[in-house]
Parts: C-alpha cells; structure tokens; sequence
C-alpha cells in the first residue's frame, strides 16, 4: 500500500511513520523495521550516579526501539533524579535497576505519552538479580545498582547493562557477540576489531609492538657480539599472531674450551608471554675465527631458558674433531612465534 515517505511538503505522518523512518538512522537488530537501543558511543549523557542516597541520571539522548513501532528517540535536557535509594536489607543483598521508559498510549494504553527515568528497587535474595519492569512495555536499561546488606559495604553502580547503538555500518562496541550479524558488519569487543564474514567473524588485531627489552646475560656471554649491537627482545602481532623478535649479538668466551652455562645465554629466564609453546630451533651467523662452521643452532624453550647448540671442545680441526668454538653469535632476524 502506498505511504507517505519522508519528507515532502504538504504530507502529514503519524508517529508510527516517523518513527518507523528513524529506523533507517540507527543500527539494525535483525528484523525488519527493527533497531538496536542504545546510547551514543563514547557519550557520556544518561550516566547514573550516587549522591548519598539519592539517585542522579545525567543529561543525555537514547534511542528506544521497540518491536513493530520504530525508534523512539528521547532527550533529557536536564540532570534527573527517579528517586532515593531504598534501604539495604538487613541479612541480604539486593540488585536495583535504572532505566529508561517511554509511554506510548497507542501502544501501551497508557493514557500517557511521555518519556522518563524510573528506578526500580530488587528483591533481597542471597542469590540477587536486577527486577525486570512490569507492565512496562517500552524501555532500556541504564545501570544496575547493587546494594549489600546492612553493614556489608556501600552501594555501587555499573552500567555495563546500557546498550550502545550506532548508525547502520557503523562500528558497534560490544562485549557481546552481535545477533543476527550481516556480512561486512564490524564491532569491537574491547580488545579487538572483528568482521563478519557471512559464516563466522574474522579477527583483526590490534598491532602490538613492545619496546625492546635488554635482558641480562649469563657468565660467559657478552653484548655487543662483533659490533652487533646490545641483545635485545620484544613482543610483537603480526596478523593476529605473537611473535618474539630477537636482535643483537652476543660476545661468547669458553671455559676449558666449553661454552658456558651449557649455552644458555639468559641471567634469568623469559618472561611468560615471550616463552614458545614448544622449542624453537632457529639459525645464528656466527664468526668464521675459530669456527669450522659459520653457523649455530639456537633453541628457545618453554621454560624460557635459551641453549647455543653445536660447539665443540675440540682441540683438532678435522672433519671428525672440527673446532666450533665462535667468538660472537648473532640473534639479528631471528623471529619465533608464541601463539
């Protein structure tokens, strides 16, 4: 059936048709004409707060959405107070809600169109829950309070039950997973970027780049292995995997013709998060005086100790007793991953 679109001059709309026409400004919730309540992301308006025990909301916008009648947008211009705290139980806790409320009399029957802030006071239980409103069609939450019994602490607010909303394509802050995704759509999980891809969501990472840490080195070991550079390590991401880059050169000196430490050039061991999850055998140039070979095996290891593999103790230099005893190994380019 014809309607009557938005906006041409002379036309007149119902509620319903505005409201409806909003949907097209707000992020989808899946259904058709649906959309996703919420406040702005990053605005700091509706904030629900304690001053004793009177309950202040700040000023601020929503969008309301409710089934089959669009978007209801409000706007409080002024800071709001639903009410006072009602006393804690003696031998209980209790959790309250906040919300928003829209009254809608051709929806609700309410005799009433207007919009407010309402506080609603939980059931002590020693199991608590927020109360869900009732009779109360139109609504969305801002912040539960909860309340220990009498004695057991002050009361305190989240407001990790407000919903943020966006334009349609926007990026979504969530710490759920969105239902009903479409393909393309993006949202933030708080710690990472993810797509949808039709079938499940893709994860883009943040590139994590850790300053380089110099770590100390063992008896035997030395920094600045054949001008080198100081060794040093660091945490990085490369799509989505961690890796531990490794730089430097480590000056080596034998004891009795051994390598010291049985190779393992660390003081102390790595740090968790720069242990592999499984040895890592990488490759190290190392100086041609006094080596038959101009390379040596280095393993990392999942205690985070390191161990130089390969030297020798001998005193020959035949095929069968070959002298592998370099002055300095570089680190320059070895890379591993830890995740």
């Amino acid at each position: 059936m014809p309607v009557d679109p938005w906006a041409i001059d002379s036309l007149s709309f119902t509620g319903l048709e505005a409201r409806n026409a909003d949907a097209m400004f707000v992020m989808n919730d899946g259904n058709a004409l649906g959309s996703r309540s919420g406040v702005r992301p990053g605005d700091p308006g509706l904030t629900v707060t304690l001053a004793g025990s009177t309950i202040n909301v700040s000023v601020g916008v929503a969008a309301v959405a409710y089934p089959g009648q669009g978007v209801y947008r409000v706007a409080f211009p002024s800071v709001t107070s639903p009410g006072s705290l009602t006393a804690a139980h003696a031998t209980l806790d209790r959790i309250d809600l906040v919300y928003v409320r829209v009254w809608d009399n051709s929806v609700d029957a309410s005799g009433l169109n207007k919009g407010d802030i309402v506080y609603l006071a939980g059931t002590p239980s020693s199991t608590p829950a927020a109360p869900a409103p009732a009779g109360t069609q139109i609504y969305m939450p801002l912040a539960t309070i909860t309340v220990p019994h009498t004695g057991a602490g002050s009361p305190s607010v989240s407001t990790a039950v407000r919903p943020t909303t966006v334009a349609p394509g926007g990026i979504l802050p969530s710490t759920a997973t969105p239902s009903s995704p479409y393909l393309g759509q993006y949202y933030d999980n708080g710690t990472d970027l993810l797509r949808y891809n039709g079938s499940g969501w893709d994860t883009y990472q943040k590139v994590l780049n850790t300053s380089w840490t110099q770590p100390t080195l063992a008896t035997g070991f030395t920094h600045d292995g054949n001008s080198n550079g100081n060794v040093q390590y660091r945490l990085v991401t490369i799509q989505g995997t961690n890796f531990v880059e490794w730089r430097g050169g480590i000056g080596i000196t034998y004891a009795s013709n051994a390598i010291q430490n049985s190779g393992n050039f660390l003081a102390s061991a790595l740090g968790v998060s720069f242990r592999p999850p499984s040895t890592r055998s990488m490759t190290g140039a190392c100086s041609a005086s006094s080596s038959s070979s101009l390379s040596l095996k280095i393993d990392f290891k999942t205690d985070g100790t390191t161990s130089i593999v390969g030297t020798t103790t001998s005193t020959s230099d035949t095929y069968a007793n070959p002298i592998i005893r370099p002055p300095w190994v570089s680190l320059n380019g070895i890379r591993y991953a830890v995740s």
